[in-house]
């Protein structure tokens, strides 16, 4: 199963690589798929790569939705 999870740019460092927040850690991503993303943007990133923007409501409700699927199966 392949999972992409919401993530806040906190840094853009050039068109194609950027810094998430991962909570309690960062993490450098490529944003080649989402160049015209910026910081304080919401990306979808899995395997290392932004590959696609989301709204802040967006992102909110899918982080949600993650955080009680963790509970319920703990």
């Amino acid at each position: 199963m392949c999972l992409g999870v919401p993530m806040k740019i906190i840094q853009k460092k050039d068109n194609e690589t950027a810094v998430v927040d991962m909570g309690k850690s960062k993490l450098e991503i490529c944003t080649a798929l989402t160049p015209e993303a910026k910081e304080g943007d919401y990306v979808i990133v899995h395997a290392g790569f932004s590959i696609s923007i989301l709204s802040e409501k967006e992102a909110e409700f899918l982080l949600e939705s993650i955080r009680r699927e963790v509970q319920i199966n703990e």
